[in-house]
């Protein structure tokens, strides 16, 4: 048997539930992984004119969370989002949680997520319209990760932004220098956002605590967490963030190509080793881990994000109410690059994904639409999830 996440549910899961309650979201997660391209789903068949052979294509649950029919949704949003991005240089800008609030998060996902994504955007555009640094509004698209590399609870968020902005004259100005911004200062203004914007929630009493903590006790972590150096950083290669942001969008935390073996005990991944990265000459190297399979289980299905919770944002001039802002310096751009042509960054072209017609291997010939398939009755599994 294949090792893919399918695989591994099918394996593990009915010993998972007997330690392990699932929330009816992560249930309906869970059945829809499942089922994914099985006869559960029904489908269509395909046959050959000439009656060589039938092929048969099961349907795709097209859960976000499914590492094996995120492909297509994960193509149709980067080229949505391409047609959106302005014709300049992009930077990628990554916000870490610290880890002294991860047990906040665990306990008030959604809350958090809010805060964090708005102490985040508001450091962006705090630091970025100083005019010492860029004096502008920029187009940022945020994308927030619960994960780290080996499936722990990690949060942490990507940022895509623009390389200029929009200033209070309604001017486009561009990044000087290839310079977006300090990040010492980036990392003081979001320590202080994010501190701030928490400590009112637990005031109010707008967070659950775990048993074990008091308000008091969070509120000291609040002040240790102030006494540490916060993790915002750039990355070098920012050439083509909007790929790299569609990647981990669609399909969960880990993709069926890092699964190498699993058993009714086990689970062996493969994973980057950023830290490794100054032994390597600068490239993270590949390492492999072994999980318990309940272990790895849990860790897969903590990070199943909620109905309509929203792992993309939109701020700046790439949000939804400032079209006319984002077309102005779209055309401000455009105008420059038509004057100065070094001055243009239109972006790469990609190549749109289009499935390959399927044929007979026998004649060659395109295979025509047969009958449809309908679904088969509800495995032992799906059965377990109620």
């Amino acid at each position: 048997m294949s090792t893919t996440l399918q695989a591994i549910l099918e394996t593990g899961l009915e010993d998972y539930l007997q330690n392990h309650t699932l929330r009816d979201y992560q249930k309906r997660a869970v059945r829809d992984l499942l089922r994914c391209r099985t006869a559960a789903l029904g489908g269509h068949a395909k046959r050959c004119p000439d009656e060589h052979i039938v092929k048969v294509w099961y349907n795709s649950c097209r859960h976000r969370s499914c590492p094996q029919c995120s492909y297509l949704q994960m193509q149709k949003w980067l080229e949505k989002r391409e047609r959106q991005l302005l014709p300049c240089n992009h930077y990628h800008v990554i916000f870490t949680l610290p880890g002294e609030l991860r047990v906040l998060w665990e306990w008030n996902p959604e809350p958090m997520a809010d805060v964090f994504f708005q102490s985040v955007r508001d450091t962006l555009f705090t630091v970025l319209a100083d005019p010492r640094h860029l004096g502008a509004r920029p187009g940022v698209m945020m994308a927030l990760h619960t994960w780290g590399r080996t499936l722990i609870y990690h949060p942490h968020a990507h940022c895509l932004v623009s390389g200029g902005g929009m200033t209070p004259e309604g001017r486009w100005r561009a990044v000087r220098n290839g310079y977006l911004m300090p990040i010492a200062v980036a990392r003081v203004v979001f320590r202080g956002k994010l501190l701030s914007a928490t400590e009112r929630l637990l005031r109010r009493g707008a967070l659950r605590l775990p048993p074990d903590l008091s308000i008091a006790a969070a509120l000291r972590l609040l002040k240790r967490s102030a006494r540490k150096k916060w993790n915002v950083c750039i990355p070098e290669r920012h050439d083509d963030v909007a790929l790299y942001l569609a990647r981990y969008l669609r399909g969960g935390p880990i993709k069926n190509s890092r699964l190498l073996h699993h058993d009714r005990e086990s689970v062996t991944f493969r994973y980057k080793d950023h830290r490794s990265a100054e032994e390597n000459g600068g490239k993270a190297g590949w390492k492999t881990m072994t999980l318990p399979i309940e272990e790895f289980l849990r860790r897969v299905l903590q990070h199943i994000p909620r109905p309509g919770q929203h792992m993309v944002r939109l701020y700046g001039l790439y949000s939804r109410s400032q079209g006319e802002d984002l077309e102005r310096c779209r055309q401000q751009i455009l105008e420059a690059a038509a004057a100065e042509p070094a001055a243009a960054h239109p972006g790469r072209e990609r190549p749109k994904w289009q499935p390959e017609p399927a044929r007979c291997p026998v004649c060659g010939k395109l295979l025509v639409q047969g009958e449809s398939i309908p679904r088969a009755p509800p495995s032992r599994q799906e059965l377990r999830l109620g």
